[in-house]
Formats: structure tokens, C-alpha cells, sequence
């Protein structure tokens, strides 16, 4: 499978809420890094490993959205890489407040597997729609 096919099956499992799928297309010691300042960062950076993934994202982030999309605008293929723009749709829980914020994907492969995947997105507007207004201090 190209790159690119990888990308959009694993946006598919997103739609779908199938976290197993997704981590099945990553490598075992994938790079996961969501953008500077977004809520589920944390002072960790990055995470390493499908395991780190499933435990601080999906199992946190997974029961406080409520139709969740992303709406791809735009895919770019480069060697090696796909980078995707589009919009974050969904309900935030927590709070009730509905988000749409532009947000850019870089997937970087290995062969059919995805090796990094960094995000980013305009975490001033997710803050304020999950009630986290002001940045974690370092």
C-alpha cells in the first residue's frame, strides 16, 4: 500500500473509532508528537511506541469527543512523507463547545509503516473550546 493510501485508511479508522487499526499502520517505535501548547501534550514532547500512544491520547482523548472528524482539505505526497491540511470538527464534552480549528499533518513512513506523525494546529482555538485558555507553564 502507498503512503498516501496508509494515511487515508487511517483517517477512515479514526471516523470509525477503531484506535487498533490505526496503531496497526504505525511502526513499533513510531514518533508521535502533537503541536507545541495543545492540552494533551503535556511536558513530554513526543511519545515513542503504539503502547505510549494508546495509554496518553486515545485512552484520554477518545471518551471526551463526541463526533470527532477531520475534514481533509488538501494532501500533498513527497518522498517518503504525506502532509495533510484540513479542519478539526467535534464536541468537546467536558465543556459543550463545538470545535473547528485548521490543523496540518506530517506522516513521515518506513517503508508501509508510519515511522513519525507530527501535528499542528491552531492550539489558542482547542484551548479555549476544552476550557484550557491559558498555555501549561514549563
Amino acid at each position: 500500500m502507498k503512503p498516501i493510501d496508509v494515511v487515508r485508511k487511517i483517517y477512515r479508522d479514526f471516523a470509525a473509532g477503531d484506535a487498533a487499526a490505526i496503531l496497526d499502520a504505525f511502526a513499533d517505535d513510531i514518533e508521535f508528537k502533537l503541536a507545541e501548547n495543545h492540552p494533551y501534550r503535556g511536558a513530554a514532547g513526543e511519545w515513542r511506541g503504539k503502547q505510549a500512544i494508546a495509554q496518553h491520547f486515545f485512552a484520554v482523548a477518545g471518551p471526551e469527543w463526541e463526533g470527532w472528524t477531520i475534514g481533509v482539505e488538501e494532501t500533498v505526497e513527497a518522498p517518503g512523507a504525506v502532509i495533510v491540511e484540513g479542519r478539526y470538527t467535534g464536541l468537546y464534552r467536558p465543556t459543550g463547545r463545538r470545535m473547528d480549528v485548521e490543523v496540518c499533518h506530517v506522516w513521515r513512513f518506513r517503508g508501509e509503516r508510519v515511522a513519525s506523525f507530527h501535528q499542528y494546529v491552531d492550539t489558542a482555538a482547542l484551548r479555549r473550546v476544552m476550557g484550557r485558555d491559558k498555555p501549561a507553564e514549563a
